[in-house]
C-alpha cells in the first residue's frame, strides 16, 4: 500500500473508532429499551475491535471506512430510538405518505450496500479474485448471506424473548417485512456493485496488496 494512501487509511480508521464510541456512549447513555440498543448495535461492538486489532495486517481503503462509520451510526440510531420510533422515519411517514416508520428499511438497504463494499475488496485485495462478473456474483452473494443469517437471529431472538423481542424485530404489524428487508439488502448489494468502477479505481490508489 502507498504510504500516502496508508496514512489516509489510518486517520479513518481512527476516525472510525473515535466516531463510533462517542456514537456508543451517546446513543445507550438513555435509550428506549436497553436491551434492543445492545442487539442493535453488537455488529459494531464486534467490528470495532476487530478492525482496530488487525490493523497491522490489513487496512481497508477510506472509502470503506467511511462507509462502515455511516453504517453505525445509522444501528446507533435505531438502537436507541428503536427502528420503529426513529424520527427521520416519521418525517418520511409524513413527506411519502407512507403507513409506517420506515426507517429500518435505510438500515437493511445499508446492510447490502456497505458489506458489499468490504466484501469486493476482500475478494480482490486478499483473495485475488478478479474477474468482473464473478466478483460481482460472489458481493451479491454474501451480502444475501448476510441478511438471511441477520433474519436468523430475528426468529432466533421472537422464540428466545417472545413479546420482548418486538421492538428488535421492528415489524410494525408487516407480516412481508422479512422479505422486505432482504430485498432492500439486495437492493444496497446491487447498487454497490454498479459502482465497481470507482471502487477499483479506491483499490487502484492503495494498491491491491495484504499482509494477511
Amino acid at each position: 500500500m502507498k504510504a500516502v494512501e496508508m496514512k489516509s487509511s489510518q486517520r479513518m480508521l481512527l476516525a472510525l473508532v473515535v466516531i463510533w464510541t462517542l456514537g456508543l456512549l451517546i446513543s445507550g447513555r438513555a435509550p428506549f429499551d436497553r436491551s434492543t440498543w445492545l442487539m442493535e448495535v453488537m455488529p459494531c461492538l464486534i467490528l470495532m475491535p476487530v478492525l482496530w486489532w488487525s490493523r497491522k495486517q490489513f487496512v481497508f481503503t477510506p472509502v470503506v471506512y467511511a462507509l462502515l462509520i455511516a453504517h453505525g451510526l445509522i444501528l446507533m440510531v435505531g438502537g436507541a430510538y428503536t427502528y420503529a420510533r426513529v424520527p427521520l422515519g416519521f418525517w418520511m411517514q409524513d413527506w411519502f405518505g407512507w403507513t409506517r416508520n420506515n426507517y429500518d428499511k435505510i438500515g437493511h438497504f445499508a446492510q447490502g450496500f456497505v458489506p458489499a463494499f468490504v466484501v469486493r475488496e476482500l475478494l480482490v485485495r486478499v483473495y485475488r479474485i478478479s474477474v468482473r462478473h464473478l466478483l460481482a456474483i460472489l458481493t451479491v452473494c454474501t451480502c444475501m448471506a448476510i441478511s438471511a443469517l441477520y433474519e436468523l437471529v430475528e426468529w432466533a431472538s421472537a422464540l428466545m424473548l417472545g413479546s420482548g423481542a418486538t421492538d428488535f424485530l421492528g415489524t410494525q404489524g408487516d407480516v412481508w417485512d422479512t422479505q422486505s428487508d432482504m430485498f432492500m439488502a439486495l437492493l444496497g448489494s446491487l447498487c454497490a456493485v454498479l459502482l465497481a468502477r470507482w471502487h477499483d479505481q479506491s483499490m487502484r490508489n492503495v494498491g491491491n496488496s495484504a499482509h494477511i
